[in-house]
């Protein structure tokens, strides 16, 4: 497909785990002929500099939400108002500087944090946006049910945890904006659209970046926005050499179990350690641990157990025999990938839901959850991960993912939603740098238990040169916002 080279900004937000994903995007546009510019955490600054990407740095610390998160492990109501608040405190810089990454873009690309405010940015400049998630949300379904919630049986009530899970998203930014809009209100001042809203007049495209080897698309996403691409890979540069001593390590025995927590901080990963080394001693495996941001580094290394900070899990994971980590998307992506049994140990919000599909599809035991994790839980793991036909299950599953290509159907996606009919101009939405007004329409306010008639007088739209360009209506948030 022959399409105009285009300057696209992706807006994301996370852990290495969520920003990687979209390196590998950005390295697919270039290639394309596409000018990329990446907004995420500055701590990613030297890694998208190292894929020659570039760097818009956004403020705050992605290790923060990590620890917020974590500590309160399954409480799925904890997690959201721990990371709430968190957003909350650092939302101002941190929108101030996406928007500035926006400001020249054709397109832009969004991940969770951004569902809301890149569509609707992306609106108020008549420009096209595409959302990009790396789990199944914003679209209910009955075949599974939200994922910070597993065990909810499939059916009417996994549909309402979906369901239920936009509601309060949607809420949160709204209330978020509203707080914004109150501290600066000639800047964050900007008509809140939700991109996949079934009345816009052009559907944003839903891009779900992982296999549907792994997750098939339920039969009741119809609608022709949605797509499931397959995972977005980041390969590893043909110039990466791994540090001697663990090559060293791998040639001296047998393949190795691999060990990553990933970006996972975690305030017991002293007893963590513990109970992997205690398992590994226990079985006669040997292992690789990643000790990664909550890691923790004994004195040294022995014959049989070799830690090291990071090392690329595309590269790393061939080479073991197993793996056992968080279950977070991208681990989990890459030990399928590698072809080996993968085993979990969840310890917060969606971990638990690829956990079990690990299990449901054949590529490792049952997650086991981090309350009963035990050095006989972990052995009991590693017999069942040992089992040859369930490691036939795991070659064949990797097999199957390295024939997808997630990256290259988005770029095809993104550029085929670029060359589409143009989204309709209206009045007051060619502006660089806006934020939010509440529009009000009826019947769906979530503030009045009645439906809501109430518009405030307007306020003012701002522009990144300080000029008015007109008045947009004010008022209570509706629920379809």
């Amino acid at each position: 497909m022959t399409t105009t080279s285009m300057k696209i900004t992706i807006l994301t937000y996370g852990t290495r785990g969520d920003v990687q994903p979209f390196v590998a995007l950005a390295l697919g546009l270039q290639k394309a002929g596409h000018s990329v510019r990446l907004a995420a955490p500055y701590r990613f600054a030297d890694f998208a500099a190292h894929y020659s990407i570039p760097f818009a740095p956004l403020p705050g610390d992605p290790e923060e939400i990590s620890a917020l998160a974590n500590n309160v492990r399954h409480d799925v109501f904890g997690a959201v108002k721990s990371v709430a608040e968190y957003v909350f405190s650092i939302a101002p810089p941190v929108l101030h500087a996406a928007l500035a990454a926006c400001d020249d873009a054709d397109l832009i690309v969004h991940s969770f944090f951004f569902t809301t405010i890149a569509n609707s940015l992306a609106r108020a400049r008549d420009i096209p946006d595409v959302s990009v998630q790396l789990l199944p949300m914003f679209m209910p379904t009955r075949a599974y049910p939200m994922v910070a919630l597993p065990n909810v049986p499939p059916g009417a009530l996994s549909y309402f945890t979906h369901w239920l899970t936009t509601q309060v998203f949607r809420y949160a930014v709204q209330v978020g904006l509203r707080r914004l809009r109150r501290a600066e209100p000639e800047t964050f001042n900007l008509k809140l659209t939700w991109p996949f809203e079934t009345s816009q007049p052009v559907q944003t495209p839903l891009l779900f970046a992982y296999s549907p080897t792994i997750l098939p698309q339920p039969d009741d996403w119809k609608a022709p926005h949605i797509h499931i691409t397959g995972y977005f890979f980041l390969e590893v540069p043909e110039t990466y050499r791994p540090p001697q001593e663990l090559l060293d390590f791998l040639a001296a025995g047998d393949a190795p179990v691999g060990v990553t927590f990933g970006s996972m901080v975690n305030r017991e990963s002293e007893r963590i350690d513990t109970l992997v080394r205690a398992a590994l001693a226990q079985t006669r495996q040997r292992g690789i641990i990643l000790t990664g941001w909550g890691g923790r580094k004994p004195a040294e290394c022995t014959d049989d157990l070799f830690y090291i900070d990071a090392v690329p899990h595309d590269w790393l994971f061939p080479h073991c025999k197993s793996v056992i980590h968080h279950g977070g998307v991208g681990t989990t992506a890459a030990s399928l990938r590698a072809g080996i049994p993968t085993i979990t140990v969840p310890h917060a919000i969606d971990q638990s839901f690829w956990g079990k599909r690990v299990a449901a599809i054949g590529a490792g035991p049952a997650p086991i959850d981090l309350a009963h994790l035990s050095v006989e839980t972990l052995a009991a793991a590693f017999a069942q991960a040992n089992n040859p036909a369930l490691r036939a299950r795991a070659h064949e599953l990797g097999r199957l993912i390295r024939t997808e290509d997630g990256v290259g159907e988005a770029v095809r996606l993104i550029e085929q939603h670029a060359a589409g009919p143009a989204l309709p101009k209206s009045a007051g939405r060619s502006l660089s740098l806006i934020m939010m007004t509440a529009a009000t329409p009826p019947n769906n306010c979530l503030v009045c238990p009645e439906s809501c008639q109430r518009l405030a007088g307007g306020s003012p739209v701002v522009t990144s040169t300080g000029s008015v360009q007109g008045q947009l209506p004010g008022g209570h948030v509706a629920g379809n916002q």
